[in-house]
């Protein structure tokens, strides 16, 4: 069985002057929040369970911080790559360009994974998803929040619609 877990990056720090939207870093709170995704996806019976994963990770830098903070180096992990097209401070990203970028990562085989942005997370897990898992009913994707998603047995990503396996959302 494959899964795709799709990951929304950990609370970052308020926009600021003379920092960038991509620029922004993870505040206290999502190291925090990273902590604990990590020993979820170093646990085989917790996120661990659904890798190893090929992982995209959006270029900013909240994303990038989570990912090493949360994921980098645990089993959960086989392989990642920045991938540009996923965030969306410079265009509007729709769930058809994660497909398009996911179909990139995909070997036909592994597990996929991707750290992203709300609203695309959202968006694009509501897109895929046979029913709105109910983490999501509210209309926010939980910070550093993973939906698991079944993929099925090996073969092309298709774009679903996927049964939810799984979520996994921080406390705070």
């Amino acid at each position: 069985m494959r899964y795709l877990t799709v990951i929304r990056h950990a609370k970052a720090v308020p926009g600021a002057i003379g920092v960038s939207d991509f620029d922004r870093p993870l505040a206290p709170r999502g190291q925090r929040q990273c902590r604990w995704l990590r020993e979820r996806a170093a646990d085989p019976r917790a996120l661990g369970a659904f890798g190893p994963a090929r992982v995209a990770v959006s270029p900013a830098r909240r994303t990038r911080e989570t990912f090493a903070d949360a994921l980098e180096g645990t089993p959960f992990v086989s392989a990642s790559v920045v991938e540009p097209a996923l965030y969306n401070g410079h265009r509007d990203v729709d769930a058809a360009d994660v497909l398009e970028a996911l179909r990139a990562l995909d070997d036909g085989v592994s597990s996929l994974a991707l750290v992203g942005h709300n609203p695309t997370v959202y968006e694009f897990v509501v897109a895929v998803a046979v029913t709105t898992p109910a983490a999501l009913v509210q209309g926010r994707y939980p910070l550093a929040g993973a939906i698991v998603l079944a993929l099925g047995d090996a073969g092309s990503l298709r774009g679903g619609p996927y049964d939810l396996v799984a979520t996994f959302a921080p406390p705070d």
